[in-house]
């Protein structure tokens, strides 16, 4: 089961109200309900939109729903808030609608409790805040951090930085958004928290705000399942394809179906078994796993008698198929 909150707060009735955040959420939760195929992923995901005065969003509310998300046994428990952040020599704090200076929010200490307590498998806690970097620094020694088995952490900014918008949307959302539709997917189309702060990271400038990524974590789990880049059923044949990570597979013409007018009776037709073959080995050169050698292109390495071979992420992929990881 996974299980999601998802929190956007514009309406704060006595410190300065935002214009995006509310979007953002939305946005997260459209994301995270289904898989691109269609699929359910996180189902019926809880919303709290703070958009004005009869939806406001308490301290009350939000402490008792992050509680909520972390009481069961889930496979995936996954946190979002987009609204104010608040920084003192205590610790952070999300600021409800009540909030009337920061402090009175609540407390991120909190929530880590909440999160290392909770019997979930899998903690995600995504903050697009300001100073939400603070979120799993301990409260006595502020540079070491307490985050139990389980517990993944990304937010927007540093302890010291605020969260900016850009035409109505946090930047750190947007980015988010868009490595949950897939900018962030391994081949097989798997996007974990690691990707997402890795396509974050990225795409901000060393002048921007700085995302935060925090984890206690043996394997990542999969948050979203985009389109794969190549099947799973093709990709699986490259332990059958080449029989060691360093072989060059020594092609000929008989691999490629398509002449090109050439019909010099020495060189050999084409191979139905082999066609077959070579048509997977292609696939797996457009998304940068094998790679013709002594040849442009794997036509003509066909053509011409060479070879192909696995690139170095042919290589690691060829590992993770022999070990059996994917």
């Amino acid at each position: 089961m996974h299980k999601a909150l998802i929190v956007g707060i514009d309406y704060y009735e006595r410190i300065g109200g935002l214009h995006g955040a509310v979007n953002d959420a939305y946005s997260v939760k459209a994301v995270l309900e289904r898989h691109s195929d269609g699929t359910l992923n996180f189902s019926q995901p809880k919303l709290l939109a703070g958009t004005g005065p009869d939806s406001a969003v308490t301290r009350s509310q939000l402490r008792e729903a992050v509680e909520e998300l972390f009481r069961d046994d889930s496979d995936v428990a996954l946190l979002y808030f987009a609204g104010h952040g608040y920084v003192d020599s205590t610790g952070g704090f999300l600021c409800a609608s009540d909030c009337a200076e920061g402090h009175d929010g609540l407390a991120l200490s909190d929530v880590m409790t909440f999160a290392n307590a909770s019997p979930a498998k899998n903690k995600v806690i995504i903050l697009d805040s300001c100073h939400s970097g603070i979120a799993g620094a301990s409260a006595h020694i502020r540079p070491i951090a307490e985050i139990k088995e389980g517990v993944t952490i990304l937010t927007a900014s540093t302890a010291e930085q605020y969260s900016m918008e850009n035409d109505g949307s946090g930047v750190f959302t947007t980015l988010l958004v868009d490595a949950l539709n897939g900018a962030a997917a391994n081949l097989v189309g798997q996007i974990t928290p690691g990707s997402v702060y890795a396509h974050i990271d990225q795409s901000l400038g060393p002048w921007a705000q700085r995302p935060v990524f925090k984890t206690n974590v043996k394997t990542f789990v999969s948050l979203r399942t985009a389109d794969a880049s190549v099947e799973l059923t093709d990709l699986k044949r490259i332990t059958e394809l080449f029989s060691h990570p360093a072989t060059e597979l020594a092609l000929d013409p008989s691999y490629e179906p398509e002449r090109a007018g050439n019909e010099d009776d020495s060189v050999p037709p084409p191979d139905p078994a082999r066609n077959a073959d070579f048509a997977v080995l292609q696939k797996l050169a457009r998304v940068n796993l094998v790679r013709p050698v002594g040849a442009e292109h794997m036509w003509h390495a066909a053509m011409g008698s060479k070879a192909c071979e696995l690139t170095v992420l042919g290589q690691h992929y060829w590992r993770l198929v022999d070990e059996e990881l994917i």
